[in-house]
């Protein structure tokens, strides 16, 4: 018996599964070939076996010899001529088949079952595990939620609701927004790189960066040209941008100061989970 992966959608997650069984290294029969021998049973013929499960003539009689072969013993015999022309029976071995086929499926059910149950409510963290597989160069990956598409004919705007209730917009292809999904209330992540981020004051000031986060520095890590500067804008969410020492000291930037991370939307990269 062996179970599949679980898979997550969207909407929900699920856990799956089959059941076969094995001959050696060769699969002697899964609920399709077990329903063949089980239809060949109740109806005494193949040609009946094989509509009632849905197989044509050819495909059933293929499916028989491979499993006689696999079994290493007859499953069915078929008997020709006599009063009703004929027919087709199950040997002993193939009807013990079936019965231990069908004890352990019941028996994989209940385990999905009680799998499932154990696992209500827990698509949102399948989604997170997900996102922390995740491997990119980019050092600013932050999660979210669609809050707003704006199509164009060659570009598409999107915006992405932040944790914090702060919004970051990007510029994609209206392509790639097709092929990801992308639509109000999907979740999504953004991609920036470091250095694709700038630093102000938190002052009023106008700039034509789409993209203005506010939060507070917390800290400041200073190279022989350069400093990385990470910034808090809430709770979970974070910024690190890569700026000169001279540009660090200008801003007289240091830990606990409100500052503002500029990132231009043609900057940031949308993504999404499979």
């Amino acid at each position: 018996m062996n179970e599949t992966a679980p898979s997550a959608t969207a909407d929900s997650l699920a856990v799956g599964g089959a059941v076969w069984l094995q001959s050696g290294d060769a699969t002697l029969g899964g609920a399709a070939r077990i329903a063949l021998l089980a239809a060949i049973r109740d109806n005494g013929s193949i040609t009946a076996a094989a509509k009632a499960v849905g197989m044509s003539y050819k495909a059933a009689w293929d499916a028989v010899d491979t499993m006689n072969n696999l079994a290493g013993e007859p499953l069915v015999i078929t008997a020709s001529g006599g009063r009703g022309g004929g027919g087709t029976t199950l040997t002993s071995a193939a009807r013990r088949l079936i019965e231990t086929y069908q004890a352990v499926e019941r028996e994989h059910r209940k385990f999905l079952q009680q799998a499932g149950m154990a696992m209500e409510g827990f698509t949102r963290d399948w989604q997170l595990i997900g996102r922390l597989g995740m491997k990119t160069s980019a050092r600013n990956q932050l999660a979210g939620k669609v809050t707003k598409v704006t199509r164009g004919a060659v570009n598409d705007e999107i915006e992405l609701g932040l944790p914090g209730g702060q919004t970051i917009v990007a510029v994609v292809t209206h392509e790639s927004s097709e092929s990801l999904g992308l639509k109000e209330g999907s979740e999504a992540f953004a991609l920036i790189k470091a250095s694709w981020v700038m630093l102000m004051e938190d002052a009023p000031a106008k700039i034509s960066a789409r993209n203005q986060l506010r939060g507070t520095v917390a800290s400041v890590t200073k190279g022989a040209v350069n400093a990385e500067v990470t910034l808090t804008l809430d709770d979970a969410t974070t910024v690190t941008a890569i700026i000169t020492n001279r540009s660090a000291d200008t801003l007289g930037l240091a830990e606990g100061q409100k500052a503002v991370a500029v990132i231009k939307a043609s900057s940031v990269i949308i993504g999404v989970n499979d």
